[in-house]
């Protein structure tokens, strides 16, 4: 007996000896910079140990060099190449896309169908063949057709904060309204599902919604062993998407997709184009099953309930603490409502042009993806890392991150990055061509195909909240705002507060 556990230690101890030390070789031999990984938590121990938010945890390896095209970070024991120039990012992410088609799984498709086989998991000939197919859902048209749905929430979350506010301040968990807020757009808008989540607090859709997007603490930690070790956590059974979550959305999109059919409804949303999957003739397009359009729909849920609440988050606390831009803001949208005789359409909304900028500053300080990943999936020859560096051949399986980040907190960049600044975003009173450097939803054909609802449904929020309400700094509120450590999404320190306060219009 002790032989095979003196052998078995031996065997453990090569494989983490080579599996550790292979990315070293790498960066070594061909003259990358980075920093000794710690065994078995690579450069993420910071993170780990909720020393540093994992933003600043990148951000540490990006300061490396500041004349590195790209310099190495490793995510666990994976080798990672960090792109700092921007002008290689952009030719990763756009004119070299066919080397970098996919992201890295997450999570084993066959384990977890609802969260392996959505967008944003799938890859090569399928992504491409699912993408072409929900793209549709997202156009201009559709964004209009779902504005007055967007509005109808918006403006019930108004009224409600309006009337807790009536009497005396009102000191609200603005992640936690938000997300609800989040959750009815895309209950009404993606599942055509009708909830009040801010009043029916506890109702299914929510509960199971925050359940299966929330990745704070052990979640967290589950999260990246499931992305990190993949064979390892399957061994044990390790999922990121309980079973409870799994089989509601499952339900709710079968029981959706009985009703249409029975009473012949039709709705401009993602479902509908997915229905219509089942009448494709042999070769024209992927026909999907009910498991399949589930997973499509979820990841609609997943990439919208937190992120984009996030957004809404950290915009309202920049407004909250800024009595000028919050004035500056208040009058253009009293001026849109004012013009519409209470009604703004959508196009009024879309077009303003202070709202834009305050969402595309919040945007850059606090980006919903820290980072881009991308795989190389065929031979790519990057450039000399340094002066009298040799280039860099990446072979199909390394990975590159972007860190978007990095890119909008560095000075040579954005002058004065720390300083909440909406004006960097208008020119000759429009908004600035500058924005279109907001990496947040990626670049190129894998940037996010929900960035023109999330962005949308922002600014209705926004625009419905500042009519009613005037935003103050909640008590609660830690202030200047501190990145969280104890979760790898960007999140605020303490959580968010804000004190709301009813407007005389």
């Amino acid at each position: 007996m002790d032989f095979w556990i003196i052998l078995a230690t031996i065997v453990l101890v090569l494989f983490f000896y080579y599996y550790f030390s292979s990315g070293e070789n790498f960066f070594d031999k061909n003259g990358i910079l980075y920093v000794k990984p710690v065994p078995f938590l690579g450069n993420m121990a910071p993170m780990i140990f909720r020393q540093k938010p994992m933003v600043e945890t990148i951000n540490d390896i990006y300061k490396l060099n500041k004349d590195a095209k790209y310099v190495g970070f490793f995510d666990f024991g994976c080798p990672v190449v960090l792109i700092r120039d921007q002008e290689l990012a952009k030719n990763i992410t756009v004119k070299y896309f066919d080397h970098f088609v996919n992201h890295r799984g997450f999570v084993d498709p066959e384990q977890e169908p609802l969260f392996g086989n959505n967008l944003f998991s799938l890859h090569d000939e399928r992504w491409r063949s699912i993408r072409n197919l929900l793209s549709p859902a997202f156009t201009s048209s559709k964004m209009k057709a779902m504005f007055k749905l967007m509005s109808e929430c918006a403006a019930t979350y108004a009224d409600y904060f309006a009337e807790q506010s009536r009497d005396k301040p009102y000191e609200v968990n603005s992640k936690d309204a938000f997300t609800r807020y989040t959750n009815d757009v895309i209950g009404t808008c993606a599942f055509g599902v009708k909830v009040d989540s801010i009043r029916s607090r506890n109702n299914e859709f929510y509960v199971l919604g925050r359940k299966a997007t929330t990745f704070e603490g052990l979640q967290s930690i589950k999260f990246f062993a499931v992305r990190s070790f993949p064979k390892l956590t399957k061994l044990f059974n390790m999922r990121v998407i309980s079973s409870d979550v799994d089989v509601f959305f499952n339900n709710l999109v079968r029981d959706t997709i009985a009703m249409r059919d029975e009473r012949g409804i039709s709705r401009p949303d993602m479902i509908q184009l997915m229905m219509e999957t089942r009448n494709n003739k042999e070769g024209e397009g992927p026909k999907l099953t009910i498991e399949e359009m589930t997973s499509q729909a979820f990841v609609f849920f997943f990439g919208g309930f937190d992120t984009a609440s996030n957004l809404m988050c950290f915009a309202a606390q920049e407004i909250a603490g800024r009595a000028d831009i919050q004035e500056r803001l208040q009058r253009e949208v009293d001026e849109v409502f004012d013009n519409h005789d209470g009604d703004p359409p959508y196009e009024a909304v879309a077009n303003m042009v202070y709202l834009e900028a305050v969402i595309n500053e919040a945007l850059r300080m606090y980006p919903i993806g820290a980072f881009l990943d991308r795989v190389c999936n065929t031979e790519f020859e990057l450039p000399p890392a340094l002066p009298g560096k040799k280039p860099v051949m990446l072979k199909p399986g390394q990975n590159v991150w972007i860190p978007v980040y990095s890119y909008q907190r560095d000075p040579e960049n954005y002058p004065d990055p720390e300083v909440f600044d909406p004006e960097r975003f208008i020119k000759n009173g429009r908004p600035s061509a500058n924005s279109a450097n907001s990496l947040t939803f990626g670049r190129g054909p894998r940037m996010c195909i929900g960035n023109r609802f999330a962005l949308l449904e922002t600014k209705v929020l926004l625009v419905h909240l500042l009519r009613k309400c005037s935003l103050r700094p909640g008590k609660k509120m830690i202030l200047p705002v501190r990145l969280s450590r104890t979760t790898f999404a960007m999140a605020a320190e303490g959580g968010f507060w804000v004190e709301l306060q009813p407007r005389k219009i």
